[in-house]
């Protein structure tokens, strides 16, 4: 399956990581369409991220990660941190006021992948985006 992904007019796909996160994918399925707001990390590096607080997904660790590429997105399912999906859109490297964390490697994105760094920009630049998941038809 794949989802869109939409932020101040920038577009993505990207392909749900079903086989080796499914769990973590069938729990972001659920959550479908999100609407949310995106900002930069704090810790981790190039990456955009969305708090969750202490949301319980009732997730563990599969396809875990600290070291994401550029648009491979992680769901951290809360413990030493809060819940967050973690966007990457350059060099990161998953962290947290208390250390490194590893996200769930659940989405990865296949169109678009060209637009990351702007994505980044607009987020350092202008602060909070609005951003939209729905599930591509």
């Amino acid at each position: 399956m794949s989802i869109q992904i939409e932020v101040a007019g920038i577009r993505f796909l990207a392909r749900l990581e079903a086989e080796s996160a499914p769990k973590t994918c069938a729990r972001f399925q659920a959550m479908l369409p999100l609407k949310t707001r995106i900002i930069q990390a704090r810790w981790s590096g190039e990456a955009c991220w969305i708090p969750f607080g202490d949301l319980d997904l009732g997730l563990a660790y599969e396809n875990h990660t600290s070291h994401p590429a550029p648009g491979q997105l992680l769901l951290y399912p809360g413990g030493i941190s809060e819940t967050e999906i973690l966007f990457p859109y350059g060099s990161t490297l998953f962290a947290s006021k208390v250390g490194q964390l590893a996200g769930n490697h659940f989405a990865t994105v296949y169109e678009g992948s060209d637009r990351l760094h702007e994505l980044g920009e607009l987020v350092i630049l202008k602060g909070a985006q609005e951003i939209l998941f729905t599930e591509l038809k």
